[in-house]
């Protein structure tokens, strides 16, 4: 379609969260090593964002990027009771899970106490963790920072949600699970300058020739109605793409844009 039209390898604004795609903003480089810190230091990190702003992609590069001695257990859906979360972990590690609640916290235990002492580190990374249904799957997270050594904590948490999920465990009733936590970090849009950087990165990594087909009155149209969210940006972008293919257009104007942005219902 679209792709041998403007002779791409891939597609360039694709909503996946492909780690090679993620825009290597002055923010994103900053909540990278800021995540890095926190499971080399073996603590409690909480990455916010709202909706679309780029959080999974972040942490898919974040289990790319981090050190082959730390092994990452990802939960994607968090809608679990407080058993069956501990049973999901005990199965991150390829284990059957015991029958009771007490037995499956010592063969936790006793799983990240082997890892210790084989040079391993597991890091926890509970993405979405807005959907956590309770307090009581925050206590039982706020318990697994217990499993520790006299000099250091044998696992990483990371909790990336949605900015709900800070004013819930900003509550007095979280006090104790918060106080555990030693970085926070949230991703902001992106700025209007940083959109237009935005799109030539990714059109250049698909294989595209620079500079992409978006003038700079399309770029700063992007930028306005999808007010800097990426998923946004990406949306509209692929919508101008389809659409210039159709008219065999080769260069995207603002008119395109706004055709885009009305197709897909986005308020100005």
């Amino acid at each position: 379609m679209y792709l041998e039209y403007f002779n791409l390898n891939e597609k360039p604004y694709s909503n996946t969260p492909d780690p090679k795609f993620l825009f290597p903003s002055r923010q994103y480089k900053e909540a990278l090593a800021r995540l890095m810190y926190s499971i080399e230091e073996r603590e409690l990190a909480l990455l916010t964002g709202d909706i679309g702003s780029g959080k999974t992609t972040l942490s898919r590069v974040l289990i790319d990027s981090i050190d082959e001695k730390f092994i990452p257990l990802l939960i994607i859906n968090p809608r679990l009771s407080p058993t069956q979360f501990l049973r999901l972990l005990v199965k991150k590690w390829g284990k059957e899970p015991k029958f009771f609640k007490n037995d499956i916290i010592d063969q936790l235990y006793d799983l990240l106490y082997e890892d210790y002492e084989n040079g391993k580190a597991p890091v926890l990374i509970i993405d979405e963790a807005q959907l956590i249904p309770s307090k009581a799957v925050f206590d039982e997270i706020r318990l697994l920072t217990n499993f520790q050594l006299d000099n250091m904590n044998l696992l990483s948490i990371i909790l990336i949600g949605q900015p709900e999920l800070l004013k819930r465990l900003n509550k007095k009733r979280y006090e104790a699970l918060s106080q555990r936590i030693t970085m926070r970090f949230h991703l902001k849009p992106l700025a209007e300058d940083e959109v237009d950087e935005y799109l030539e990165h990714r059109w250049s990594i698909a294989g595209g020739t620079s500079p992409s087909p978006f003038s700079r009155k399309a770029k700063l149209c992007i930028a306005r109605h999808s007010s800097g969210i990426p998923r946004l940006i990406n949306a509209i972008a692929t919508n101008c793409l389809i659409q210039a293919f159709a008219e065999s257009i080769r260069d995207i104007h603002d008119k395109i844009v706004l055709d885009a942005v009305k197709e897909l219902h986005i308020a100005a």
